[in-house]
């Protein structure tokens, strides 16, 4: 359910949504599909990226209000980013608590289900519009562990192996693929769905990125996602 907060932010208009009790803070600048988010509060540098990209881009923007890489849920807590399928949310409910009742596990799955429709309408653009998701990565997650679910890949000579895109759109993997950042396209589904959003996004042909950098490189976020508006938008 989206909730309005009537604020102007230098001609931005800034509202709230909550998923199954997570809750996210939307700004929404201009006209535009574009659509972005982060969504891991540990990720603090992807944060600040984002929150300077949306003063001076259109679209809108989804910025989960949590410090912590997992989100309070009922009597546990979960990562945000694997609660996008009932397959995911399995596991994501029972890695902190494996001791669920199956009646209560049931009713916490079928309620996911449904909130999750709604946070995904809100969440996915329109007319082919971009998805475009920020992380950061602090211990040891690269592209190379990114290569088992990739199609193809482009990994360049020079560039760090923990700064690197994911794409879900073969036209957008071309064109990326000609830049100077380590790119990989994911577009066919694995045969473990983990509940990630990218898979959310790739089951409903959402053309999905995700920008991957090391914790701190504020400016190489950055100059990663003006590279994509540039060639994409």
């Amino acid at each position: 359910m989206l909730y309005s907060n009537d604020q102007n932010i230098s001609g931005s208009i800034s509202t709230s949504i909550s998923f199954a009790g997570i809750q996210f803070r939307v700004i929404e600048n201009g006209v535009s599909d574009n659509r972005y988010i982060w969504i891991h509060g540990d990720e603090q540098t992807a944060k600040m990226a984002l929150e300077d990209h949306i003063k001076s881009y259109p679209g809108k923007a989804f910025f989960i209000d949590c410090s912590e890489r997992e989100v309070p849920f009922g009597p546990t807590k979960v990562d945000p980013n694997r609660i996008f399928s009932r397959e995911g949310a399995i596991a994501a409910l029972r890695k902190f608590k494996p001791g669920w009742n199956k009646t209560v596990l049931k009713a916490a799955l079928d309620n996911l289900d449904y909130e999750r429709d709604y946070f995904l309408v809100e969440l996915f653009p329109e007319n082919e519009g971009l998805l475009i998701a920020l992380h950061n990565n602090f211990r040891g997650y690269n592209v190379k562990k990114e290569l088992d679910n990739s199609r193809f890949s482009s990994i360049k000579r020079g560039q760090n192996p923990r700064d690197f895109i994911i794409c879900t759109e073969e036209s957008d993997y071309r064109k990326l693929e000609m830049g100077p950042y380590n790119v990989v396209l994911q577009d066919e589904l694995p045969n473990k769905d983990d509940g990630s959003l990218s898979w959310a996004a790739l089951k409903s042909n959402i053309r999905y990125i995700n920008i991957e950098t090391r914790l701190g490189w504020l400016s190489k976020q950055q100059k990663m996602l003006r590279f994509i508006e540039g060639m994409l938008n």
